[in-house]
């Protein structure tokens, strides 16, 4: 008997065989899953660098505060740093801060932290004296250890990266023209031959008081998060790109010599022609955003600073009105009222009892404290119009407009101070309050206060120059916030302050902030052309959640229609299949037949 087999065709013939078996349907399957996957990868890959939802931002910048506590991660290689040295008049700080990769969002800050050590302190160190007392040629040497300071606790390998700003303020502005380029011409010329920092001429300079104002305005809502732009807030003057913004907060500054104000005012449709005229000088406007075209980050700031408007200063001037007032009034009336050059003064801006001894050149004059808050903070008025005629008046000073009804204001310094170290009363400022403890604290004998000192009743930092000196020094700042600076009796936003969440705000901060403002920018650009090369994985059309789950859904029917197709060729070739094999079985019969003995 003759046998007859049939063999199965390779894939590419058209024979009737049942050849697409297991493992093709798994391939095929395979291939659709591995477009699943892909699509969902091109999904999540843009989530990477979308802006973070408003409430998650939130909750990460109340975790920052806590983390900014805490020792600064250094084997993180996604840190950037930056170094600010404040050249100031008494000495000089340096200042080292850091902050993690931009999040893409161009309307938000770069997030600037101040750097901590291993023991979680911050990273700042002070040397005495000021710069301006160094020779121009040995300016170099005097800012080296501050330096070495900072690169010490950057990696290595970051100092190529990392700004290092060099701002001079008051002590060098009272410097000649002359002496300051020297100063900083050795500081450009020499720095870069020992330091790897990313170090210019423009990144050393003296900044004016308007710039430090600035600085100072930029740092404190910084720490405050109003420069989150997000829904529900007060705003001020425009919206820009229809995002709202926060109501953001004025600073009160009085030092020793001087007084600062600055806060935001209106855009320049709130001023008339002849106030705009006043104001020019007094107003700085600027863009914190990455990028000009971006306005939300606009800000207009009136700043002034008042020379000679200082606690220290004030008093300085204070004795000498009082000096001269006694001569002349003993000079005329001394013979008829037997009145002595040796007979003290009752001066009611001291505690009762507390005696002292004012020298000015030859002239002796001896005080004895009366306490007396009312009358001391009446003879402060003459002092506002200021120390000489050369310099402002706080009365007579322009002041941007300030709606007291919608603003809130921080006092720092001597504002801190004299509601603080003895009276207690730092934070939330209430003038009734206020002017009921200070008049009681000035009524009080000396022995009384200072027992009280040794008792421990008063602040740490509250010494007895702060006790001798309470009593002028809180009526002159009632006097300059509600008469030099009109703030209302029953003004009630007004805070002081030392410490913003448990630090220290500097104006440096402010000043890195606006330095490195463009920075995000570039982080920008450089990822869009990252996503340029890789434009097949993030497509735009997966950012919205419906087309993606179309195009998941549009898979899963393709996979099932060619495995229902598979099926059906399956099937077709298996009824050609039994076809052929009854055309044969009839064909072999006949033929067996035929062939018999």
């Amino acid at each position: 008997t003759r046998r007859i087999g049939v063999s199965c065709p390779s894939w590419r013939s058209a024979g009737p065989c049942p050849c697409p078996g297991p493992r093709q349907r798994l391939a095929a399957l395979g291939a659709a899953l591995a477009v699943g996957l892909l699509l969902l990868l091109a999904a999540a890959a843009p989530r990477r660098w979308a802006a973070p939802p408003r409430a998650a931002r939130r909750d990460e910048r109340y975790l920052a505060r806590a983390e900014e506590l805490t020792a600064t991660d250094t084997e993180d290689p996604a840190l950037n740093y930056g170094v600010v040295v404040d050249c100031g008049s008494s000495g000089s700080r340096v200042f080292v801060y850091f902050w993690p990769p931009h999040n893409g969002n161009p309307h938000d800050l770069l997030d600037i932290r101040q750097m901590r050590d291993r023991s979680s302190r911050p990273v700042v160190k002070k040397i005495k004296p000021g710069i301006s007392a160094a020779a121009p040629t040995q300016a170099t040497s005097y800012l080296r250890p501050l330096l070495q300071f900072a690169a010490a606790h950057i990696p290595a390998q970051k100092h190529k990266e990392t700004p290092l700003y060099i701002l001079c303020t008051a002590g060098m502005r009272l410097l000649p023209e002359g002496q300051q380029a020297a100063i900083l011409e050795n500081l450009v010329r020499n720095v870069p031959l020992e330091f790897d920092f990313l170090f210019s001429k423009s990144h050393a300079e003296v900044i004016s008081g308007k710039q430090e104002g600035v600085y100072a305005w930029i740092g404190i809502n910084f720490v405050l998060g109003r420069f989150d732009h997000e829904d529900g807030e007060s705003a001020l003057g425009d919206q820009g790109e229809s995002l709202v913004r926060k109501r953001t907060v004025g600073i009160l500054d009085m030092g020793g010599a001087s007084l600062q104000i600055a806060y935001e005012v209106p855009d320049s449709g709130a001023f008339s022609l002849q106030q705009e005229e006043a104001a020019k000088s007094l107003l700085a406007e600027f863009n914190l955003g990455c990028d000009v075209q971006h306005t939300g980050h606009v800000y207009r700031v009136y700043v002034n600073t008042f020379l000679g408007f200082g606690g220290n200063f004030a008093r300085q001037r204070y004795e000498e009105l009082v000096l001269n007032q006694t001569y002349v009034h003993n000079r005329l009336h001394g013979q008829q009222t037997g009145l002595s050059p040796e007979t003290p003064f009752l001066d009611p801006c001291l505690p009762v009892g507390l005696e002292d001894t004012v020298v000015r050149g030859s002239r002796t004059l001896y005080v004895r404290g009366r306490g007396d808050w009312s009358a001391c903070a009446e003879l402060l008025q003459p002092l506002l119009a200021g120390p000489n005629s050369s310099q402002a008046s706080l009365v007579g000073a322009y002041k941007a407009p300030i709606d007291f009804s919608n603003s809130e204001f921080y006092g720092f310094s001597e504002f801190f101070y004299c509601t603080e170290d003895v009276l207690r009363l730092g934070g939330h400022y209430s003038a009734p309050t206020f002017t009921s403890a200070a008049q009681e604290y000035c009524s009080q004998r000396w022995q009384v206060l200072t027992q009280r000192f040794r008792g421990g009743l008063y602040s740490a930092h509250a010494d007895e120059h702060r006790l001798k000196y309470q009593c002028f020094k809180s009526a002159w700042m009632y006097q300059v916030l509600h008469q030099g600076f009109r703030f209302p009796l029953d003004y009630p936003s007004l805070r002081t302050a030392q410490l913003v969440y448990d630090r220290e705000v500097q104006w440096t901060l402010g000043a890195i902030l606006y330095k490195t403002r463009f920075l995000p920018l570039r982080d920008l650009r450089q990822e869009s052309i990252r996503q340029a090369h890789a434009s097949w994985l993030r497509l735009s059309f997966v950012y919205n959640h419906y087309l993606f789950f179309a195009c998941i859904l549009v898979v899963v029917l393709a996979i099932v229609l060619y495995l229902l197709r598979l099926r059906r060729i399956h099937r077709r070739q298996l009824r050609s299949a039994q076809l052929s094999l009854l055309w044969l079985d009839k064909v072999v019969v006949p033929l067996g037949q035929g062939n018999g003995p």
